[in-house]
């Protein structure tokens, strides 16, 4: 090995420097490029030039840091999160999941929110490209909505995490077909038969969705609905309240059970089932669907509920977005992911 490369580096501050890529140069006897490009396996170089640097760096000790880490693999070490859920419901679990996939391996995460304006969003989009993010994954409030922002034009890889994607694009959502299945058969295991179904707007895609495990799970058991069409209103505490009154004042009887569309639903369903006497669950259980703590674990008695697995969604993207930046093929095509049930005190 090069003499150059026993050299002690000075001390600052009685410590000893930080080695640094012009450190690593200058004892190997070459430039900082040709450094640089030897120790990322880039460039044209003699075998043993490529060699000697690996074996001062070595030598060394030496540790990129940051940016030099980025200078030496040509990325930034971070990626953009583009999202319009401003109440960050949804996407802050994706973030969870995308950062917990990704801290081990050196990359942040660059939060942004765009909500519905299209010149917010691309100022954005613009600041992320300017700051050389890796990568983007787009996020949202709802499955059947694209971003504000055409992000089909970036040359950075792009996936999309709860949010629709362009045609070709890579995306992951919930499987909330499966996951209503979840949660009339649990309903159903625990000797439930007349089991409603009240939900949210009927033009948000998650609605027919659940609507359409709600039904399948009955039908494999011989089971009909309560009522013939689920009971559609809005995502509203208020709408579960009223929705209640109904199901109670309905001249064929009472349900033994009730699958809601989301917490805040179920929660609204419960308060009014309690004020006029009805146990929950001893006269009727009631499911909800989302896992929004807030909701859920407040509720009484405790809401069991769909988790939607939003976390674990997110690093299921964060994973993917980092095998395109490192060049590894990743089919197109949206991935459904499994939801789980969280069992609690309201459906027994």
């Amino acid at each position: 090995m090069d003499e150059a490369a026993d050299r002690t580096l000075p001390a600052r501050n009685g410590r000893a420097a930080r080695v640094t890529i012009h450190d690593v140069a200058r004892a190997s006897e070459v430039s900082i490029a040709t450094a640089s490009k030897a120790l990322s396996g880039q460039g044209r170089m003699a075998v043993a030039t490529r060699e000697r640097v690996k074996e001062v760096a070595k030598a060394l000790s030496f540790r990129p840091n940051a940016i030099a880490r980025a200078l030496l693999k040509q990325r930034s070490f971070t990626i953009g999160l583009l999202t319009d859920d401003t109440y960050g419901r949804f996407t802050l679990p994706v973030m969870a999941g995308i950062s917990e996939a990704l801290v081990d391996r050196g990359v942040s995460v660059f939060l942004c929110s765009v909500e519905r304006d299209s010149a917010v969003g691309q100022s954005h989009v613009d600041a992320m490209l300017e700051k050389q993010v890796d990568g983007i994954i787009a996020s949202g409030k709802r499955l059947d909505r694209r971003l504000s922002v055409d992000l089909s034009v970036v040359d950075v890889p792009v996936v999309y995490a709860y949010c629709e994607g362009p045609e070709g694009s890579i995306g992951f959502v919930s499987d909330d077909r499966a996951g209503a299945c979840l949660a009339v058969e649990r309903l159903m295991a625990l000797g439930r038969r007349r089991i409603a179904h009240v939900t949210g707007p009927a033009d948000f895609a998650v609605v027919p969705q659940r609507a359409r495990g709600f039904a399948e799970a009955l039908a494999r058991a011989g089971l009909r609905p309560f009522t013939e069409h689920p009971m559609v209103g809005d995502w509203s505490e208020a709408w579960g309240f009223a929705a209640a009154e109904r199901l109670l004042a309905d001249p064929a009887g009472r349900p033994d059970a009730v699958f809601c569309g989301n917490d805040q639903i179920a929660r609204g369903l419960i308060d009014a089932l309690t004020l006029r006497g009805v146990a929950v669950p001893g006269d009727i259980a009631v499911v909800g669907f989302d896992n929004w703590e807030i909701f859920a674990a407040a509720t009484r008695p405790p809401l069991t509920t769909v988790d939607m697995n939003l976390k674990d969604l997110g690093r299921h993207a964060g994973l993917t977005l980092l095998d395109l930046v490192e060049g590894r093929p990743v089919p197109p095509g949206v991935r459904a992911l499994p939801c789980r049930l969280v069992v609690r005190r309201s459906c027994g």
